[in-house]
Protein backbone atom coordinates (compact mmCIF):
# COMPACT_ATOMS: atom_id res chain seq x y z
CA UNK A 1 0.00 0.00 0.00
CA UNK A 2 0.76 3.77 -0.13
CA UNK A 3 0.58 6.17 2.41
CA UNK A 4 0.88 9.68 2.05
CA UNK A 5 0.02 12.67 4.67
CA UNK A 6 -0.21 15.86 5.67
CA UNK A 7 -0.74 18.63 8.07
CA UNK A 8 -3.89 21.13 8.31
CA UNK A 9 -4.54 23.69 10.76
CA UNK A 10 -7.93 24.02 12.36
CA UNK A 11 -9.35 27.45 13.86
CA UNK A 12 -11.99 27.59 16.81
CA UNK A 13 -15.00 29.44 16.20
CA UNK A 14 -14.83 30.29 20.15
CA UNK A 15 -11.48 29.74 22.51
CA UNK A 16 -12.29 26.90 24.59
CA UNK A 17 -11.00 27.20 28.36
CA UNK A 18 -10.49 24.03 30.59
CA UNK A 19 -8.45 23.94 33.51
CA UNK A 20 -5.08 23.26 32.24
CA UNK A 21 -5.40 26.24 29.74
CA UNK A 22 -7.08 27.97 26.43
CA UNK A 23 -7.41 26.56 22.95
CA UNK A 24 -7.61 28.31 19.73
CA UNK A 25 -6.34 26.06 16.94
CA UNK A 26 -4.92 22.94 16.39
CA UNK A 27 -2.36 21.74 13.49
CA UNK A 28 -4.03 18.15 12.82
CA UNK A 29 -2.37 15.35 10.51
CA UNK A 30 -4.68 13.80 7.73
CA UNK A 31 -3.62 10.37 6.41
CA UNK A 32 -3.97 8.41 3.61
CA UNK A 33 -3.52 4.81 2.23
CA UNK A 34 -3.99 3.05 -0.77
CA UNK A 35 -4.44 -0.26 -2.59
CA UNK A 36 -5.99 -1.97 -5.19
CA UNK A 37 -7.82 1.51 -6.09
CA UNK A 38 -9.08 2.26 -2.92
CA UNK A 39 -8.16 4.78 -0.25
CA UNK A 40 -8.47 5.50 3.31
CA UNK A 41 -8.35 8.54 5.51
CA UNK A 42 -7.43 8.74 8.74
CA UNK A 43 -6.73 11.52 11.51
CA UNK A 44 -4.30 12.25 13.98
CA UNK A 45 -5.03 15.23 16.50
CA UNK A 46 -2.04 16.48 18.54
CA UNK A 47 -3.42 16.91 22.18
CA UNK A 48 -2.09 17.49 25.75
CA UNK A 49 -2.88 16.42 29.14
CA UNK A 50 0.11 18.06 31.09
CA UNK A 51 2.13 14.70 31.50
CA UNK A 52 1.51 13.58 27.68
CA UNK A 53 2.03 15.31 24.90
CA UNK A 54 2.06 14.64 21.20
CA UNK A 55 2.43 17.08 18.22
CA UNK A 56 1.27 17.16 14.87
CA UNK A 57 5.47 17.29 14.12
CA UNK A 58 6.55 14.31 15.72
CA UNK A 59 3.55 12.55 14.75
CA UNK A 60 4.98 13.12 11.25
CA UNK A 61 8.11 12.04 12.45
CA UNK A 62 7.08 8.80 13.36
CA UNK A 63 5.27 8.48 10.17
CA UNK A 64 8.42 8.84 8.23
CA UNK A 65 10.13 6.44 10.52
CA UNK A 66 7.84 3.39 9.90
CA UNK A 67 6.71 3.98 5.80
CA UNK A 68 9.19 2.27 4.38
CA UNK A 69 8.18 -1.34 6.68
CA UNK A 70 4.62 -0.14 6.43
CA UNK A 71 4.24 -0.08 2.58
CA UNK A 72 5.46 -3.63 2.51
CA UNK A 73 1.65 -4.36 3.93
CA UNK A 74 -1.58 -4.56 2.90
CA UNK A 75 -4.54 -3.24 4.66
CA UNK A 76 -6.10 -6.37 5.33
CA UNK A 77 -2.64 -6.94 7.09
CA UNK A 78 -4.19 -5.51 9.90
CA UNK A 79 -2.70 -7.76 12.59
CA UNK A 80 0.41 -6.93 11.46
CA UNK A 81 0.38 -3.54 10.88
CA UNK A 82 -0.47 -3.54 14.59
CA UNK A 83 2.18 -5.52 16.00
CA UNK A 84 4.66 -3.05 14.01
CA UNK A 85 2.90 0.29 14.90
CA UNK A 86 3.66 -1.54 18.35
CA UNK A 87 7.23 -2.49 18.08
CA UNK A 88 8.01 1.00 16.97
CA UNK A 89 5.73 2.67 20.22
CA UNK A 90 4.15 5.01 18.72
CA UNK A 91 2.04 7.70 19.77
CA UNK A 92 -1.50 7.13 20.23
CA UNK A 93 -2.66 9.59 18.25
CA UNK A 94 -0.14 7.94 15.20
CA UNK A 95 -1.60 5.05 16.11
CA UNK A 96 -5.16 6.03 15.13
CA UNK A 97 -4.49 7.85 12.24
CA UNK A 98 -3.58 4.33 10.74
CA UNK A 99 -6.08 2.25 12.30
CA UNK A 100 -8.69 4.44 11.09
CA UNK A 101 -7.59 4.27 7.77
CA UNK A 102 -7.47 0.65 7.51
CA UNK A 103 -11.25 0.70 8.55
CA UNK A 104 -12.28 3.40 6.24
CA UNK A 105 -10.50 1.27 3.63
CA UNK A 106 -11.69 -2.14 4.72
CA UNK A 107 -15.49 -0.52 4.83
CA UNK A 108 -14.95 0.84 0.77
CA UNK A 109 -13.41 -2.35 0.07
CA UNK A 110 -16.21 -4.36 1.15
CA UNK A 111 -19.03 -1.35 0.40
CA UNK A 112 -20.68 -1.29 3.87
CA UNK A 113 -20.36 1.50 6.12
CA UNK A 114 -18.68 0.59 9.40
CA UNK A 115 -21.55 0.88 11.79
CA UNK A 116 -23.30 -1.71 9.27
CA UNK A 117 -20.11 -3.68 9.21
CA UNK A 118 -20.01 -4.36 12.98
CA UNK A 119 -23.73 -4.94 13.10
CA UNK A 120 -24.94 -1.90 14.97
CA UNK A 121 -28.09 0.06 14.91
CA UNK A 122 -27.71 3.91 14.71
CA UNK A 123 -31.24 4.25 16.00
CA UNK A 124 -29.90 3.36 19.45
CA UNK A 125 -26.97 7.16 19.46
CA UNK A 126 -28.10 9.42 22.08
CA UNK A 127 -27.69 12.49 21.97
CA UNK A 128 -23.84 14.46 21.54
CA UNK A 129 -23.05 17.18 24.07
CA UNK A 130 -22.17 20.90 23.40
CA UNK A 131 -19.48 22.05 25.62
CA UNK A 132 -19.11 25.29 27.53
CA UNK A 133 -15.68 25.99 28.25
CA UNK A 134 -14.30 28.02 31.69
CA UNK A 135 -15.52 31.51 31.78
CA UNK A 136 -17.30 34.13 32.83
CA UNK A 137 -21.13 33.52 34.11
CA UNK A 138 -21.72 35.96 31.32
CA UNK A 139 -19.85 34.67 28.64
CA UNK A 140 -20.75 31.03 29.83
CA UNK A 141 -24.20 32.21 28.96
CA UNK A 142 -23.34 33.87 25.71
CA UNK A 143 -21.71 30.65 24.63
CA UNK A 144 -24.79 28.01 25.25
CA UNK A 145 -26.82 30.60 23.67
CA UNK A 146 -24.82 30.23 20.77
CA UNK A 147 -25.26 26.38 20.81
CA UNK A 148 -29.07 26.75 21.64
CA UNK A 149 -28.96 29.11 18.42
CA UNK A 150 -27.92 25.90 16.12
CA UNK A 151 -29.85 23.42 17.37
CA UNK A 152 -32.04 22.07 20.03
CA UNK A 153 -29.28 20.83 22.40
CA UNK A 154 -30.17 17.77 24.87
CA UNK A 155 -26.75 17.58 26.19
CA UNK A 156 -24.69 19.94 27.86
CA UNK A 157 -21.18 19.51 29.55
CA UNK A 158 -19.78 22.61 31.38
CA UNK A 159 -16.05 22.42 32.11
CA UNK A 160 -15.05 23.21 35.97
CA UNK A 161 -12.05 23.25 37.95
CA UNK A 162 -11.72 27.29 37.34
CA UNK A 163 -8.30 28.14 39.01
CA UNK A 164 -9.92 30.62 40.39
CA UNK A 165 -11.34 28.56 42.75
CA UNK A 166 -14.55 27.08 43.73
CA UNK A 167 -16.91 30.29 43.87
CA UNK A 168 -16.22 31.00 40.23
CA UNK A 169 -17.28 27.59 39.31
CA UNK A 170 -20.11 27.90 41.10
CA UNK A 171 -21.08 31.31 39.41
CA UNK A 172 -20.51 29.87 36.15
CA UNK A 173 -22.75 26.91 37.05
CA UNK A 174 -25.79 28.62 38.55
CA UNK A 175 -26.09 31.06 35.52
CA UNK A 176 -25.98 28.35 33.22
CA UNK A 177 -28.02 26.12 34.85
CA UNK A 178 -30.95 29.02 34.84
CA UNK A 179 -30.80 29.30 30.75
CA UNK A 180 -29.91 25.37 30.25
CA UNK A 181 -33.12 23.80 28.35
CA UNK A 182 -34.76 22.55 31.11
CA UNK A 183 -35.31 18.57 29.40
CA UNK A 184 -31.54 18.41 28.61
CA UNK A 185 -29.06 16.21 30.14
CA UNK A 186 -26.29 18.49 32.09
CA UNK A 187 -22.29 16.66 32.81
CA UNK A 188 -19.76 18.35 34.68
CA UNK A 189 -15.96 18.24 33.45
CA UNK A 190 -12.81 19.05 35.83
CA UNK A 191 -10.02 17.67 33.58
CA UNK A 192 -8.58 16.88 36.85
CA UNK A 193 -8.43 20.99 38.08
CA UNK A 194 -10.04 20.28 41.85
CA UNK A 195 -8.67 18.44 45.49
CA UNK A 196 -10.21 16.09 47.05
CA UNK A 197 -12.05 18.49 49.37
CA UNK A 198 -12.98 20.63 46.64
CA UNK A 199 -14.64 17.67 44.64
CA UNK A 200 -16.52 16.17 47.07
CA UNK A 201 -17.96 19.28 48.00
CA UNK A 202 -19.02 19.87 44.31
CA UNK A 203 -20.17 16.51 43.77
CA UNK A 204 -23.04 17.32 46.70
CA UNK A 205 -23.29 20.42 45.40
CA UNK A 206 -23.81 19.55 41.88
CA UNK A 207 -26.16 16.25 42.66
CA UNK A 208 -28.22 18.89 44.57
CA UNK A 209 -28.97 20.77 41.05
CA UNK A 210 -29.66 17.49 38.67
CA UNK A 211 -25.92 17.45 37.27
CA UNK A 212 -25.81 13.76 35.58
CA UNK A 213 -21.88 12.55 36.02
CA UNK A 214 -18.96 13.88 36.95
CA UNK A 215 -15.48 13.32 34.72
CA UNK A 216 -12.32 13.58 36.27
CA UNK A 217 -12.75 15.80 38.96
CA UNK A 218 -9.04 14.94 40.17
CA UNK A 219 -5.83 14.47 39.00
CA UNK A 220 -4.54 11.82 36.86
CA UNK A 221 -1.54 11.16 39.42
CA UNK A 222 -4.32 11.40 42.30
CA UNK A 223 -5.29 7.65 41.90
CA UNK A 224 -5.73 6.84 45.33
CA UNK A 225 -8.10 9.59 45.69
CA UNK A 226 -10.50 8.47 43.36
CA UNK A 227 -11.15 5.65 45.94
CA UNK A 228 -12.21 8.40 48.46
CA UNK A 229 -14.10 10.13 46.11
CA UNK A 230 -16.02 7.32 44.88
CA UNK A 231 -17.10 5.85 47.76
CA UNK A 232 -18.47 9.74 48.91
CA UNK A 233 -19.75 10.84 45.88
CA UNK A 234 -23.72 10.87 45.01
CA UNK A 235 -23.05 11.33 41.21
CA UNK A 236 -20.84 8.91 38.88
CA UNK A 237 -17.79 9.61 38.57
CA UNK A 238 -15.55 9.43 34.73
CA UNK A 239 -12.26 8.78 34.31
CA UNK A 240 -10.69 10.73 31.62
CA UNK A 241 -7.04 11.28 31.73
CA UNK A 242 -6.54 8.42 33.96
CA UNK A 243 -7.83 6.58 31.17
CA UNK A 244 -6.04 5.67 27.48
CA UNK A 245 -6.43 2.23 26.81
CA UNK A 246 -8.07 -1.03 28.17
CA UNK A 247 -4.82 -1.92 30.02
CA UNK A 248 -6.02 1.18 32.30
CA UNK A 249 -9.37 -0.06 33.12
CA UNK A 250 -9.22 -3.08 35.42
CA UNK A 251 -7.07 -0.62 37.72
CA UNK A 252 -10.22 2.26 37.64
CA UNK A 253 -12.92 -0.25 37.91
CA UNK A 254 -13.29 -0.67 41.71
CA UNK A 255 -12.61 3.42 41.89
CA UNK A 256 -14.78 5.39 39.08
CA UNK A 257 -17.96 4.33 37.34
CA UNK A 258 -17.46 4.71 33.97
CA UNK A 259 -14.57 5.78 31.31
CA UNK A 260 -14.19 8.34 28.32
CA UNK A 261 -12.63 6.99 25.52
CA UNK A 262 -11.48 9.34 22.65
CA UNK A 263 -9.71 8.11 19.34
CA UNK A 264 -6.54 9.79 20.07
CA UNK A 265 -5.96 8.43 23.43
CA UNK A 266 -7.15 4.93 22.47
CA UNK A 267 -4.69 4.42 18.96
CA UNK A 268 -7.87 4.13 17.09
CA UNK A 269 -10.97 1.98 16.63
CA UNK A 270 -9.45 -0.99 17.12
CA UNK A 271 -8.26 -0.38 20.82
CA UNK A 272 -11.77 1.38 21.62
CA UNK A 273 -13.28 -1.69 21.13
CA UNK A 274 -11.43 -3.52 23.71
CA UNK A 275 -11.80 -0.81 25.80
CA UNK A 276 -15.73 -0.85 25.40
CA UNK A 277 -15.67 -4.36 25.97
CA UNK A 278 -13.24 -4.36 29.14
CA UNK A 279 -15.36 -1.86 30.21
CA UNK A 280 -18.57 -3.68 29.87
CA UNK A 281 -16.87 -6.46 31.70
CA UNK A 282 -15.81 -4.56 34.04
CA UNK A 283 -19.38 -3.20 34.83
CA UNK A 284 -18.44 0.52 33.96
CA UNK A 285 -20.30 2.95 31.38
CA UNK A 286 -19.28 4.20 28.44
CA UNK A 287 -18.54 7.59 27.01
CA UNK A 288 -17.14 8.91 23.95
CA UNK A 289 -15.12 12.60 23.62
CA UNK A 290 -12.78 14.12 21.50
CA UNK A 291 -9.80 16.23 21.73
CA UNK A 292 -9.93 19.39 18.74
CA UNK A 293 -10.87 16.76 16.33
CA UNK A 294 -12.58 17.47 12.96
CA UNK A 295 -15.42 16.00 10.97
CA UNK A 296 -13.17 12.74 10.30
CA UNK A 297 -12.48 11.21 13.53
CA UNK A 298 -15.68 12.50 15.37
CA UNK A 299 -17.42 10.19 12.52
CA UNK A 300 -14.92 7.40 12.98
CA UNK A 301 -16.01 7.07 16.81
CA UNK A 302 -19.44 8.14 15.53
CA UNK A 303 -19.89 4.47 14.06
CA UNK A 304 -19.22 2.94 17.31
CA UNK A 305 -21.73 5.53 18.90
CA UNK A 306 -24.64 2.93 19.57
CA UNK A 307 -22.71 0.78 22.21
CA UNK A 308 -21.83 4.25 24.22
CA UNK A 309 -23.87 5.52 27.62
CA UNK A 310 -22.68 9.62 26.80
CA UNK A 311 -21.54 11.17 23.92
CA UNK A 312 -19.53 14.69 23.63
CA UNK A 313 -18.44 14.68 19.59
CA UNK A 314 -19.02 17.95 19.26
CA UNK A 315 -15.24 19.54 18.44
CA UNK A 316 -15.94 19.70 14.79
CA UNK A 317 -19.08 22.13 15.15
CA UNK A 318 -16.93 24.36 16.66
CA UNK A 319 -14.56 24.21 14.23
CA UNK A 320 -14.83 27.63 11.20
CA UNK A 321 -12.49 25.95 8.79
CA UNK A 322 -13.23 21.99 9.01
CA UNK A 323 -11.74 20.41 5.68
CA UNK A 324 -14.17 17.33 5.98
CA UNK A 325 -17.97 16.45 5.89
CA UNK A 326 -19.23 12.99 7.47
CA UNK A 327 -21.83 11.97 9.83
CA UNK A 328 -24.82 14.40 10.06
CA UNK A 329 -26.64 16.27 13.48
CA UNK A 330 -30.05 15.56 13.37
CA UNK A 331 -31.88 16.24 16.82
CA UNK A 332 -28.84 16.51 18.82
CA UNK A 333 -27.64 12.99 17.57
CA UNK A 334 -24.64 12.86 15.44
CA UNK A 335 -25.39 10.02 12.70
CA UNK A 336 -22.87 8.24 10.52
CA UNK A 337 -24.19 8.26 6.88
CA UNK A 338 -24.78 5.12 4.73
CA UNK A 339 -21.76 5.80 2.44
CA UNK A 340 -19.01 3.02 3.07
CA UNK A 341 -16.33 2.89 5.35
CA UNK A 342 -16.18 6.39 7.36
CA UNK A 343 -18.50 7.92 5.07
CA UNK A 344 -16.38 11.01 5.15
CA UNK A 345 -15.41 13.33 2.15
CA UNK A 346 -13.39 16.38 1.72
CA UNK A 347 -15.56 19.90 2.09
CA UNK A 348 -14.40 20.97 -1.09
CA UNK A 349 -16.05 17.96 -2.83
CA UNK A 350 -19.28 18.04 -1.06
Amino acid sequence: MQIEWQIFTVHKRVPLTISRGTHTASSNLWLRLSADNIEGWGEATPFSIGHETQTAEAIAAELSQIQTELEKLHPLQHQAIADLMQAAQLHSATRAAVDVALYDWLGKRVHLPLWQLWGLERDRIGPTAVTIGISSPAAAVERLQSWLALFSARSVKVKLGNPAGIEADQAMMMALLDVIPPQAKVSVDANGGWTLPVAIKMADWLAERGVTYLEQPLPVDHLSEFTALYQRSPLPIFADESCFTSQDIPSLADCVHGINIKLMKAGGLSEAKRMINVARACKLQVMFGCYSDSALSNTALAQLSPLADHLDLDSHLNLKNDPFVGASLDNSCLYPNHQPGLGVAHAINR
